[in-house]
């Protein structure tokens, strides 16, 4: 286990700086425009307290075991409150570092310097980002140097156990020229009783010509609580690529921003969310255009089941240099019940000239003329809905681009919708 003292000099100073912030920065208030429609109750965090490493874990073999994802990821880790419980990267070709954050920051201090959390955080949640670097003691740095491609998705997945217990898992991704890697996150508790607190951050640094995909599934219990704050950036010719699934936690707060920092880069922002019951998810975006001649596409698909709710708030902002720009930004809520609440506030900031940006929301019920099409086949009512719902969410699955990361969530889609009432 790595311990304080072997940590470089600049992490320790970084994380003293953070705890500093983060006790001078006021906690959010009505008012706030970064944080409107918010539910400033779930800020009150009250009797948590940040997980204790240890190595001493007496059921790795249990946790190991319900740690299921694909059939055969390059590379795969398990965490239990940001401790590494397992991890097994045999199959990843040479020259790639993929390291638990612990390790790394003692082997590749200077490596982890010159990307971790780099950018500002824009969307409101400065005092949390601040929370998470004070705190922050793992997760995963992964490398993939120049001209390298990782076949197949390395595979982390993030426990929290036990009650009133806060991790702050940290992922930072970075692609050198012309490489490629896909990874996915996956964020779960070990039981169903416990409350938790799960305050997360990735870095996405994609390099030039590179390929960066990330995906993020969030089905922790439904009485935790967690902020996830996304920063990407996307160099010359870079494909960047994120998505959010959200199915568990009782409230989270996403905050994703995409930067585009070359010509020809390009970004896709993907999100899918199926609250039910009383969840609340709460969405800010960002697509910072920087550079001249860049692509960015945004679509964010919720379901809504039952008192939900969610909040979209989300901005494409072109430089006053960044021409050309090619931009698009679309949330669409499906209302599976009459108390279910979507709020969205699309918006365009542009300060370039030749530039195609368009933005826009929907929220609707299911049709009657759907629902009687699929009665008309033999299907009865609630299955027909069902199926409507799923489909719902196809669209984005196949943005994904790879067979079986889209497997992989639609099974966690499919046990979120399994025994809703609609």
């Amino acid at each position: 286990m790595t311990t304080a003292t072997t940590l470089p000099a600049w992490f320790t100073a970084r994380q003293q700086a953070a705890q500093t912030r983060y006790e001078s920065f006021p906690t959010p208030r009505r008012g706030d425009e970064e944080w409107r429609f918010a539910n400033f109750k779930q800020l009150d965090f009250t009797g948590f307290d940040k997980a204790q490493r240890s190595a001493g874990f007496s059921r790795p073999e249990a946790l190991v075991s319900r740690s299921t994802g694909l059939e055969a990821p390059a590379a795969k880790f398990i965490f239990r409150n940001d401790t590494l419980v397992s991890s097994d990267s045999n199959n990843l070709p040479e020259g790639v570092i993929c390291l638990p954050l612990a390790e790394a920051l003692v082997s590749h201090g200077d490596l982890v310097e010159a990307h971790f959390m780099k950018q500002e955080t824009r969307l409101g949640s400065a005092k949390y980002a601040a929370w998470h670097e004070a705190n922050v003691s793992n997760g995963m740095f992964i490398l993939v140097p120049k001209n390298v491609e990782v076949d197949g998705v390395i595979e982390v997945h993030h426990w929290i156990d036990g009650a009133n217990t806060v991790i702050f898992p940290h992922t930072l991704i970075v692609t050198e020229a012309h490489a490629k890697v896909r990874v996915v996150d996956i964020f779960r508790s070990t039981t169903e009783l416990d409350p938790g607190v799960a305050v997360a951050f990735n870095d996405l640094c994609a390099g030039p010509g590179s390929s960066l995909d990330y995906v993020a599934v969030q089905a922790l219990n439904e009485v935790t609580r967690v902020i996830q704050i996304n920063e990407t950036s996307a160099a010359r010719d870079a494909n960047a690529k994120g998505f959010i699934l959200n199915t568990g936690a009782s409230w989270a707060r996403n905050e994703s921003l995409s930067r585009l920092e070359g010509p020809g880069s390009h970004s896709d922002m993907l999100s899918i969310s199926i609250p039910a019951r009383e969840q609340e998810y709460d969405q800010r975006t960002f697509q910072h255009h920087v550079s001249e001649g860049a692509y960015s596409d945004l679509l964010y698909k919720n379901t809504l089941y039952d008192h939900a709710k969610t909040i979209f708030s989300g901005l494409i902002f072109v430089d006053e240099r960044a021409h050309h720009t090619d931009a698009y930004q679309t949330c669409r809520n499906l209302l599976m019940s009459d108390t279910a609440e979507a709020n969205s506030m699309p918006g365009l900031e542009i300060n370039a000239d030749q530039v195609k940006c368009s933005h826009g929301s929907t929220s609707a019920q299911i049709h009657d003329d759907e629902i009687f099409y699929l009665r008309a086949r033999g299907i009865d009512p609630a299955r027909a809905r069902q199926l409507i719902a799923l489909g719902f969410s196809i669209e984005v699955l196949e943005r994904i681009g790879h067979e079986g990361l889209e497997t992989l969530l639609l099974t966690f889609i499919e046990a979120k919708m399994t025994g809703l009432t609609c």
